[in-house]
């Protein structure tokens, strides 16, 4: 019963979008992440001369391989992917993949390639971007070559419940849905949430493992810690939080991105300008003083106050803070993925790795096995011929397959990891992506992080069963990591908290807020809704990284009330109510559901 209202609820958003729909870009609901430190791809700097910016359809590269441009939203690194993984692809398909990354171009060159008519011959957008190129006739109906692809058709009933969706659609299929899962919409399978409160095990332990009871709790535990180490072994200062700019207004948020993540702290879930309370059903306004974008912000301007952020924090980008997380400079993490740079083995066997401490007013807000996709889709350029799309539906294929998974989630065999006689797989050199460790020369050579799959977003998510093993392709689930991983420092948190795993926890004490994974198309900003949209987020911004780092509370609260003001005067309401019709749709799908 519940199937068939959840379809209906989609076919439903389907005719509220085609009421709003225009143009503009938001990015996903759900950002792409995985608990596998060896899927976390490295941002930098291509060196790259391959043009990112043009519309070339040209089919050759300098290596006589087959040019695929890979239009991607999710990629923090632009140009000809390099290294082991070009090697991986290069011997299967003969094609060089040239990343086309937003993140690093900026926003413009989306508007200037859809205007060219050739967005990319692989794209990966957020979910509006796609329809919104579906409409424009910039991606191409895949509908009669699905069936012959059996890794792609594998995931035929998630990939066509995300294609009825789009607006005027009549059985065609367009989209493939990144992350998918073959679980449930409701299930949460994963040990570790995507944020939760993370501190280094041996410094919360020197303190007597106290409980935490709130906010200003985590705040003198964390003041605690500075003072005792208030360096690295190397002698570099040490804080509790170091923040980045580089991701602010994307993932479907108004404002700083590290604030957005920590309001799930409290069960609620920034949804563009409105923020989704704990019930999952009622909205309130990203603005409203008693909801968690104020709270947030203002447990980081306590941490200021206290001498506890990194100085360079708002001005210093992603790759400048993941130094700073690898080198032991930052006594709190919030992403699932920053353990990937601090806690490798030795590390978990000493018990200097970092790991879910809770806190006693929390309840955590997850979103749910990604069945249906994570937010993001795959599509192929319409303007491909016949031989590209041909080899682009292969490497696709391939890309959902279990080899390609292997690749993708758990790295190179017999470098990342061994083939036990019972055919399960134990992790090896688990610092390979943190070290950039050369890898062999039959893949190339050089460093793992420098050749790392820089797409860096997958079909299938890590936690999906890999049927080679019959565990999943994230290593953080083999029963070979799990024992190696049990140790002196697991027993301890267990025997403190009495449950095996942070999300076992909060299962057990009733503080995990699970919402039910759908994939709703949403409506696309209208001209006007566009320039509010960039204007209140630009000014959100602005006064947000002002307030972390003023010197007391009259002072924080006269700048959010004069920032609401300017905000109001831009036309914040007018924002806050198109997105709450735009985000219905979904959170009714979500309801249908539970």
């Amino acid at each position: 019963m519940k199937t068939k209202k959840l379809v209906s609820l989609l076919v439903a958003g389907a005719m509220v979008i085609s009421t709003l729909a225009g143009c503009g870009s938001t990015a996903t609901d759900q950002p792409a992440a995985d608990t596998s430190a060896d899927t976390t791809a490295t941002a930098t700097d291509s060196g790259s001369t391959a043009t990112a910016d043009s519309g070339s359809t040209d089919t050759a590269s300098a290596s006589g391989a087959m040019m695929i441009e890979v239009y991607d939203a999710a990629a923090n690194y632009q140009g000809l992917q390099t290294g082991w993984f070009d090697k991986v692809v290069k011997d299967r398909f003969n094609i060089d993949l040239n990343i086309i990354a937003p993140q690093v171009a900026g926003d413009a060159i989306y508007q200037t390639r859809t205007a060219d008519g050739n967005l990319g011959d692989i794209v990966l957008l957020d979910a509006v971007d796609f329809s919104d190129c579906v409409s424009q006739g910039l991606i191409k109906d895949i509908s009669a070559d699905l069936a012959n692809y059996p890794n792609l058709n594998a995931y035929a009933d998630q990939i066509k419940v995300y294609n009825e969706g789009l607006e005027g659609n009549n059985g065609e299929i367009y989209g493939i849905p990144t992350q998918m899962m073959n679980t449930s919409p409701t299930s949460y399978s994963q040990d570790v949430i995507y944020s939760s409160p993370l501190l280094r095990w041996d410094y919360y332990s020197e303190l007597g493992c106290p409980d935490i009871k709130d906010l200003d709790g985590l705040v003198d535990v964390l003041a605690q810690m500075q003072e005792a180490h208030p360096t690295n072994d190397a002698g570099d200062p040490c804080y509790a939080v170091s923040l980045w700019p580089d991701w602010d207004g994307n993932d479907n948020m108004l404002g700083i991105a590290n604030v957005v993540q920590l309001t799930t702290w409290y069960g609620e879930k920034i949804k563009d300008s409105a923020i989704l309370k704990a019930d999952g059903k009622t909205f309130t306004p990203i603005t409203d003083k008693n909801a968690t974008y104020y709270k947030m912000l203002k447990f980081l301007n306590t941490l200021y106050r206290r001498g506890l952020v990194d100085p360079d924090s708002g001005t210093q980008d992603w790759n400048a803070a993941c130094a700073k997380m690898s080198a032991g400079q930052v006594n709190l993490f919030w992403y699932s993925w920053q353990v990937g740079f601090w806690n490798s083995q030795d590390r978990l066997d000493n018990g200097t790795a970092m790991i879910f401490i809770p806190v006693a007013d929390q309840n955590y807000y997850a979103d749910a096995d990604a069945y249906y996709g994570s937010g993001r889709v795959f599509g192929i350029g319409s303007g491909v011929d016949d031989e590209k799309y041909k080899t682009i539906l292969e490497f696709l294929d391939w890309y959902a397959s279990p080899e390609g998974l292997e690749f993708e989630h758990a790295g190179i065999k017999d470098f990342n990891y061994t083939v036990g006689d019972d055919g399960k797989y134990t992790a090896i050199n688990d610092n390979a992506l943190m070290d950039n460790l050369p890898v062999p020369e039959e893949y190339g050579g050089a460093g793992y992080s420098d050749g790392n799959n820089q797409i860096n977003e997958w079909i299938v998510s890590a936690n999906s069963i890999d049927p080679n093993t019959g565990e999943t392709y994230a290593k953080d689930y083999w029963s070979s990591w799990k024992a190696s991983t049990q140790t002196k420092m697991k027993d301890e948190w267990a025997a403190k908290f009495g449950s095996a795993e942070p999300a076992q926890w909060m299962k057990d004490n009733g503080k995990l807020v699970i919402s039910p994974n759908v994939t709703v198309p949403l409506s696309s900003d209208t001209a006007d809704i566009s320039v509010i949209r960039n204007q209140c987020n630009e000014t959100l911004c602005d006064y947000s990284w002002q307030m972390i780092f003023v010197d007391d509370d009259a002072t924080f609260d006269a700048m959010w009330d004069e920032m609401t003001e300017t905000m109001d005067g831009q036309g914040f309401q007018d924002l806050y109510t198109f997105d709450c019709a735009k985000w219905q749709p979904q959170i009714d799908a979500k309801n249908a559901l539970k």
